[in-house]
């Protein structure tokens, strides 16, 4: 997975007008994980217990253990999750459905048709690319092999401070377990909306995430899978134990809309939004310190049809404070098609009450659009 970085500096902000593939939606900037040598993102951090899983039979999937009995829980879910190598490096996987299909993210496959999917038993079988959601980093794999265990998806929410372990292959080391909590809930990593529309609504953890824990599972004290290992903020951003991971209720609602189709519906506003800044406010001639300035918008898209222009600030959106591009994503990311949304926005010395109706996000290979 990619860093994600806590303190990312602002980006340039030149307001420009609608064009080409600036306007289209950022695709997420993820770099696949890779084991050796590591990449760049889904990692970790240095602290928590780890411990590698034994391999179990991959026949039925066992009932859950009893609540916080660790090494159960591990031995219990160790066949439901996969190592996937590509030829870029490798990630995690687990398993969605007892004839082969597992789930993983979108960055650690990007590129590749086939892969190879290693199970806990030791046994490696070719794998097919199915189906990909860049938005939200999903992904389907088709693996040749049937049986599997399939676990129990958890789609309601953990707790805070609920216990939590990951199971995937950190730096290439398959079948590794890392313990902690549940953090947070609802969480966005800062300045991520620049180049990428995944990292908003995540599970936070301290359970340390590393490269190759990509894809991998997020489980509860009763062995269910609460979520799908997604990103981290690492040491050098000043971070302790900081990862994330996209909630099971998402990639379960990603993950059917795939198997429908082969495609997942978001909805789509048609702007690119950037970080308010005072010196940015100072630009624009308004007196605001919270909001989302609107760098570029898609004339033909619903932001443009309902009046938002480049250089608007969005104060909020349907009565919800942004008070940064992620959470604009954020809130988007629990809209429909077909909805229709109010933003109050701010454009120098006027308040404006603007509605825009969101449409299915286009299909186009174009970069960006929110």
């Amino acid at each position: 997975m990619s860093t994600a970085t806590s303190n990312e500096p602002p980006r340039s902000h030149r307001f420009r007008t609608a064009a080409g593939a600036a306007l289209l939606g950022a695709s997420v900037v993820l770099t696949a994980c890779t084991g050796s040598p590591p990449p760049e993102p889904n990692g970790s951090a240095a602290s928590g217990s780890t411990s590698t899983a034994t391999a179990a039979s991959t026949a039925a999937a066992p009932a859950p253990a009893a609540a916080a009995d660790i090494p159960q829980l591990v031995e219990n879910l160790a066949p439901s999750v996969v190592t996937i190598f590509t030829e870029g490096g490798l990630g995690s996987g687990v398993v969605y459905s007892e004839d082969g299909l597992v789930l993983t993210n979108e960055h650690v496959i990007r590129g590749n048709t086939t892969v190879e999917v290693a199970f806990a038993d030791g046994q490696r079988v070719e794998g097919t690319v199915k189906a990909t959601d860049p938005v939200t980093d999903l992904a389907l794999v088709q693996a040749d092999r049937t049986g599997l265990p399939k676990p129990v998806y958890q789609t309601d929410l953990p707790r805070v401070g609920e216990g939590a372990v990951v199971l995937g292959s950190p730096l290439g080391f398959e079948n590794t377990a890392t313990a902690g909590i549940i953090s947070g809930l609802h969480r966005s990593i800062p300045g991520s909306a620049s180049n990428s529309l995944s990292l908003v609504d995540l599970i936070q953890t301290d359970a340390p995430i590393s490269p190759g824990n990509s894809g991998g599972a997020v489980i509860n004290m009763r062995g269910e899978i609460i979520g799908i290992s997604e990103a981290y903020i690492p040491p050098s951003a000043g971070a302790v134990a900081l990862g994330f991971a996209i909630p099971a209720a998402t990639a379960v609602e990603v993950a059917e809309e795939l198997l429908a189709d082969g495609t997942a519906e978001h909805a789509y506003l048609g702007l690119t939004p950037g970080a308010l800044t005072p010196q940015i406010a100072g630009q624009l001639g308004i007196e605001a310190s919270t909001g989302v300035v609107v760098l570029a918008v898609d004339e033909d898209g619903p932001a443009g049809r309902a009046g938002i222009r480049p250089g608007d600030v969005l104060e909020s959106m349907e009565g919800v404070e942004l008070n940064a591009p992620e959470k604009l994503l954020a809130e988007l990311r629990n809209r429909n098609p077909g909805d229709t949304v109010g933003f109050k926005v701010k454009r120098q010395d006027q308040s404006l009450d603007l509605k825009a109706d969101l449409i299915a996000r286009p299909t186009s290979n174009t970069p960006t659009g929110r």
